[in-house]
């Protein structure tokens, strides 16, 4: 269930307690609105914001390895569990062995869970382009770069 709207409630006019608080809330705010189609899309077929992260990155990589996923995701084998049983029970995801390593299973999306991939991913592509075509290119690339900045920690483990 999706919560309320930000139009029902003035989620954004928080206090500032720091002068970063304002971006903060922006990212914050900005994530949720840059989701929130896809978020409405994947509701509306029993899946979640988690479920979408787990399509995507397979959606991108081939024959994913459980344990990649784990650190790709950031999350533990329980929090992964649940999510990834339902998606392989609806037969989104396909689990196969790893010929050379059999102990490992390797995960691929189903021709089903490929649409529903793109779907979803559609929607946050149409809120990215709508947002960005509101920047030049230079602040394109300045905001580019912040995000990078801000990724960076996550490159170096």
């Amino acid at each position: 269930m999706i919560p309320r709207q930000a139009s029902q409630v003035n989620i954004i006019d928080l206090r500032k307690l720091h002068p970063l608080d304002e971006a903060l809330e922006l990212m914050h705010f900005g994530f949720r609105g840059l989701t929130v189609e896809a978020d409405r899309y994947l509701d509306r077929h029993g899946l979640t914001r988690v479920h979408h992260r787990i399509l995507y990155i397979l959606a991108r990589r081939d024959d994913v390895a459980v344990g990649d996923l784990l650190v790709i995701l950031g999350v533990s084998k329980q929090a992964l569990h649940r999510p990834l049983k339902q998606l392989t029970e609806r037969n989104l995801v396909a689990v196969t062995r790893d010929p050379a390593r059999h102990r490992f299973k390797l995960l691929s999306l189903t021709a089903a869970g490929r649409r529903l991939e793109q779907t979803a991913t559609e929607h946050e592509r149409h809120a990215m382009q709508k947002a960005l075509d509101v920047a030049s290119p230079a602040q394109q690339q300045a905001w580019h770069r912040i995000m990078a900045v801000l990724a960076e920690p996550l490159r170096r483990g």
